[in-house]
Formats: C-alpha cells, structure tokens, sequence
C-alpha cells in the first residue's frame, strides 16, 4: 500500500473546510466536500452523462431570461463543511470570471445526473442538504434504459424540505424557476441499434 499525498491530508484536527477546496490544485477534477470530508469522482464518466449535462446545460442557456446564469460543475458552499459540486446550476449571481463557488441564496436550481457511483448522494444526502440550504428547486436525473428521466422537486418553505413536483419522461415543461420546456429524449443521442437486435 502506497502512502498518502501531503495534499489529501486535513489541515487541522477537525478535518476540510470549503475554503480549502479553493486550495488543493492537485485533488482530482470535481472535488466535493461532504460533511467535511472530500469527496472524488472515482469511476470514470460515462458518455450519457457528459453528453446529457452539457445538452442540458445548453438548452437551459438558451431558455433562461436575463439576470439567470446557467453553470455546469461548481460548487455550491453550503456550510463550512459542504461544498458539493452539481451537474449544474442556474443563479441569479452575475457572471464572474473568478468565482469558485456559488451561496445557496442565489442559487435557484440544482441538476444532479445520477450515476451508479453517485447514486445515494444524489437521492438522499444532496437531495437533504440542498433543501436545507434553502435552493428553492432541485433535479434529479436517472438512466432510463438511455433516455432521461428527471424528479423535479420543489422546497416547501413550512417544513425545509423537498417536496415531489412529479417525474419527466419524454418532455419537461416548468413554470419555475423560469419557463422550461424540454424534449429530454432529444438531449441524448438514440442509441444504434445492431441487425437483428
């Protein structure tokens, strides 16, 4: 067994904090913070899912009005000890060349695309901790047999937390957090079929 990078060590007793993400140049591409512990994307990425988030990242652009930037990969500082890194985002921050990491108050939906090695944090762990944060609309999307499958959920303010507002198959049309309409099965492309199957 190999030892540990100096750079995978905690700075302090207590363990990571979300500032030190912005200090760790030599973690792995898309470094979260759970419960102040980091947290890698481990397993390879699957082409449906780098194709699925930028196709979504892209249509959301182009449907989202002024004053609503669309992001894929960045953190969001939860807490002190959270900064989890969604598939994408859509803010009412500004553009800014330099910025790391997004407040949950300006943050008005979060889309995580689930993947075998994500799975429970998507549906349990993230779904929780973004409606504790108060991020009034939360997407989660499942592989279904290649096409997109995606539970909306929506924050009820009374009790903190998410609320189902339904599953999208094939099409998805929202009035919130600004008007979507999508036709999912077009942000993938169709799988090629071989004779005789």
């Amino acid at each position: 067994m190999t030892a540990l990078p100096d750079w995978m060590r905690p700075p302090r007793a207590e363990g990571w904090f979300a500032e030190d993400l912005d200090h760790l140049p030599e973690a792995p591409r898309h470094t979260e913070l759970v419960d102040g512990a980091l947290v890698f994307m481990m397993s390879p990425q699957r082409s449906w899912h780098g194709r699925l988030v930028t196709a979504l990242t892209t249509a959301l652009m182009s449907q989202a009005p002024g004053g609503i930037e669309v992001e894929r990969e960045m953190t969001i500082r939860l807490d002190a000890r959270n900064r989890p890194e969604p598939g994408l985002l859509a803010t009412r921050a500004p553009y800014d060349p330099d910025r790391t990491w997004y407040d949950p108050a300006d943050v008005l939906l979060v889309v995580e695309v689930v993947s075998p090695e994500s799975a429970h944090r998507d549906r349990t762990v993230k779904l929780r901790k973004y409606a504790e944060a108060g991020i009034p609309h939360y997407w989660c999307v499942e592989d279904e047999d290649g096409l997109p499958a995606v539970h909306v959920y929506e924050l009820d303010i009374p009790t903190g937390a998410y609320a189902p507002a339904g599953i999208f198959r094939r099409t998805l049309e929202r009035p919130v957090p600004f008007t979507i309409g999508l036709d999912l099965a077009s942000l993938v492309p169709a799988r090629i079929r071989q004779p005789g199957a």
